[in-house]
């Protein structure tokens, strides 16, 4: 099926792959579903949905195995203090349900700020904007079409 996000890859004529896997409701971690995509955790990247204080909602794209830190983050943005946007407010602002946020076609295009250890990989997968299916694309597509600005963001669970 294809979603929102591959319909703007199709458009900006971009490569990519979707995988799709079960979904298990009690576990939409990113390990959980690198597992079920055949990727390492570290390629597959999870979409956050943040808010600071200055520059207001972003997404924060970092690898499924880390998790965000929240003062790198700000420093990127210019943000005094970033916190993660309240899960009761994450479909409203995206138009995206938890385990299928991404930054690809969302309801309003936010900034995007990506864990710099993208570049690592040929391929990565992200959240194809439904639970149970990835896109898997290269990182410099992903950062053209997102505009994605890169910097350390992640730091080890």
């Amino acid at each position: 099926m294809k979603t929102n996000a591959a319909r703007l890859l199709d458009e900006a004529k971009i490569s990519y792959e979707l995988r799709d896997y079960e979904v298990d409701p009690d576990d939409l971690s990113a390990e959980t579903v690198a597992a079920k995509v055949g990727l390492p955790p570290e390629q597959v990247f999870k979409t956050l949905v943040v808010r600071g204080d200055r520059q207001g909602v972003a997404f924060a794209v970092i690898p499924g195995n880390a998790e965000l830190d929240l003062k790198a983050l700000a420093k990127l943005t210019g943000d005094r203090k970033i916190e993660m946007a309240p899960l009761k407010e994450v479909q409203a602002l995206t138009g995206y349900t938890r385990g299928g946020v991404t930054a690809l076609a969302a309801r309003k295009a936010y900034p995007v700020f990506l864990d710099e250890t993208v570049i690592l990989f040929d391929v990565i997968a992200l959240s194809a904007g439904i639970r149970g299916t990835q896109i898997v694309l290269a990182p410099d597509d992903y950062i053209r079409v997102t505009s994605a600005t890169l910097g350390e963001i992640s730091q080890p669970k």
